[in-house]
């Protein structure tokens, strides 16, 4: 079986990043840049590395990161210059954890000091796009909807507005939305109660309101306003299928989530061309397919839902690994697409997609969280690249 030609061999992240942007034929509006797992450290510092030369030598403005984009708010106006000590950002401006991981950190330093001496319309900025939920549950729109109310208060008046006492009676204690034991009991869910379809009405009358209103509020710096409003929908839609005790409920709970992030996307879009770091499976172009348990999983991906809104204008390269130890993911057989790539010498290498997926490589067998290359996923993604091997003391 020929091994691919790669179109880029690097020997270190810095080396890999230059000349990754150099050979951009024009930056496109979103470059996604997925990981096939989650919590190695290694693949956040090639993007680190990915980032600062794109913003660099391709004009990049923004990186956003698979973190809530409510929560994101935060870091982004830390790293624009903004007051506020970097624990607290870490710790509140992240989520799932991801404060905690050391090649976050070292980004958000890196983008406070790039922004340092430079006017801030060439400040590069971060956004979260992920939606403010977990697996295990989802929290209330209280602040997305009172930040929305206000701001429309402010800037378009109250006439029309339902008052914000009745919604805050409408959402009652915070406590009830984030019942633990939703999750697995559907009917534990607060999204079976009527005034969750009340304050759904609601958010839409609110977020309709500044949609007619928006043209004349540009310059009130609508866009958490805008946020708000996704947020609070998209939490609001997420409760109500957790209360569905039905085959698909997880699929739908999945779907909704990926739309969320797909929507945040197009808005962070708009502030200029944005390297967009997730999983693989978010950023693929089609169908998404998750072993869950004894069934199988299936929903749009947020980079389905940007492919079909910006069509060329998207592009996604997915990373691989061929051998980490410390990851109990040992050296892949010869007949799969990690095996193919191991062939070549040690070191981060990016191939084409398609020519990969032309070789009818084997299926790998995963490796705990490790999601491999398969022909389904070589055909929704633009190129692949592959870290030779992972090792620990390269995580950061």
């Amino acid at each position: 079986m020929t091994t691919p030609v790669p179109l880029i061999s690097a020997g270190d992240r810095q080396a890999l990043g230059a000349a990754l942007a150099d050979r951009l034929d024009g930056p496109p509006r979103l470059l996604g840049f997925g990981e096939p797992m989650h919590g190695e450290g290694e693949f956040p510092l090639v993007r680190n590395a990915v980032f600062a030369a794109l913003a660099e030598r391709a004009g990049f403005t923004s990186i956003a990161l698979e973190t809530s984009a409510w929560h994101g708010r935060l870091v982004d106006e830390y790293v624009r210059g903004g007051a506020g000590d970097e624990d607290e950002v870490m710790a509140a401006g992240f989520t799932h954890g991801s404060g905690e991981w050391p090649a976050n950190r070292l980004l958000v330093r890196w983008m406070r000091e790039w922004n340092r001496e430079r006017p801030a319309a060439e400040r590069v900025r971060f956004a979260g796009f992920d939606a403010p939920v977990e697996m295990s549950g989802a929290p209330s729109p209280r602040a997305a909807l009172r930040l929305l109310h206000d701001f429309l208060r402010a800037h378009v008046g109250e006439s029309g507005l339902v008052p914000w006492d009745a919604v805050d009676r409408l959402l009652g204690d915070d406590a009830r939305w984030e019942e633990p034991a939703a999750a697995m009991e559907p009917a534990r869910s607060v999204g079976t109660e009527p005034r969750v379809a009340e304050l759904h009405a609601i958010t839409d009358d609110l977020r309709w309101v500044l949609t007619c209103e928006l043209p004349a509020l540009r310059d009130a710096g609508p866009q958490d306003a805008l946020l708000a409003g996704r947020t609070a929908a998209g939490l609001l839609a997420y409760h109500a299928r957790m209360a569905r005790d039905s085959d698909d409920r997880w699929q739908r709970l999945a779907a909704i989530r990926d739309a969320m992030m797909a929507e945040n996307l197009k808005a962070i879009a708009e502030h200029g061309p944005t390297l967009v770091f997730a999983h693989n499976e978010h950023l693929r172009r089609g169908t998404a397919e998750v072993a869950f348990g004894p069934t199988t999983l299936r929903w749009q991906p947020a980079g389905a839902h940007l492919a079909d809104r910006f069509g060329d204008d998207y592009r996604v390269i997915a990373c691989a690994v061929g051998q980490a130890a410390h990851r109990d993911i040992g050296a892949p057989a010869p007949d799969t697409a990690e095996g193919v790539l191991h062939r070549l010498p040690a070191g981060n290498h990016l191939v084409d997609a398609a020519a990969l997926r032309a070789l009818g490589c084997a299926p790998r067998t995963p490796a705990f969280n490790y999601f491999p290359l398969d022909d389904a996923l070589l055909g929704q993604v633009d190129q692949v690249l592959y870290l030779h091997t992972v090792t620990p003391d390269e995580t950061g």
